[in-house]
């Protein structure tokens, strides 16, 4: 992952502008669900994931997860693993997407708490 969570990666080369919904978002283990919505605003990018029927709700994932990008096939990879995300604080639209404290709570989940 990257040093900061709401940038995607240069890995990731150039995203500005691109709809990423309905995209693939792969785990390093497997398929997690599609792009619901995103941001690719600079110091605040992330993905809004559908995790269908194996998650119940939706994903916030910061765009620093991201780190390799399939244009050709529209996938966008993630250096954490299915459990990791699985795992996470759930992520409620309307309660939680300008909230500082939920967003912290993520980024101390995902990159302060041991490998992904």
């Amino acid at each position: 992952m990257v040093d900061n969570p709401w940038s995607f990666g240069s890995s990731c080369g150039e995203l500005a502008g691109i709809d990423l919904t309905g995209w693939r978002v792969e785990a390093a283990d497997g398929h997690i669900g599609e792009v619901d919505e995103h941001s690719d605003k600079a110091g605040n990018a992330y993905l809004v994931v559908d995790a269908g029927g194996w998650i119940f709700g939706k994903l916030l994932i910061p765009a620093g997860a991201v780190k390799r990008v399939d244009r050709d096939r529209r996938t966008l990879h993630l250096s954490l693993s299915r459990g990791r995300v699985e795992d996470a604080p759930q992520f409620l639209p309307d309660q939680h997407r300008a909230d500082r404290e939920y967003r912290e709570d993520i980024v101390e989940y995902y990159w302060k708490t041991g490998p992904c």
